[in-house]
């Protein structure tokens, strides 16, 4: 999923996990406008509901700021969301 078509399908609500490396260990943001389902998405994880981050983003379609959270992953929590989530999807499928 590009970070365009993550952002927009997080601020409508869905769950978008977002890959990146940082001082080349894998991370993730778990990341969505919908906080009850982020908060149950972060149990399944195993993570602690105080964990979880605010940060408002921009719509990519209508440059408006939504509210929106995201979860932390790295490790074994990164390791379980990917099983989770499953294999990505090729944008040609899509």
């Amino acid at each position: 999923m590009l970070w365009r078509e993550g952002v927009a399908h997080a601020l409508e609500g869905g769950l978008w996990l977002h890959r990146f490396q940082l001082r080349g260990e894998r991370w993730a943001h778990l990341v969505s406008s919908d906080h009850e389902a982020l908060l149950q998405a972060g149990r399944t994880l195993g993570l602690r509901d105080e964990w979880l981050q605010y940060r408002p983003l921009k719509h990519p379609r209508t440059g408006e700021r939504q509210e929106a959270w995201h979860w932390d992953l790295r490790g074994a929590r990164l390791e379980r969301a990917l099983r989770l989530a499953g294999p990505r999807t090729p944008p040609e499928s899509r």
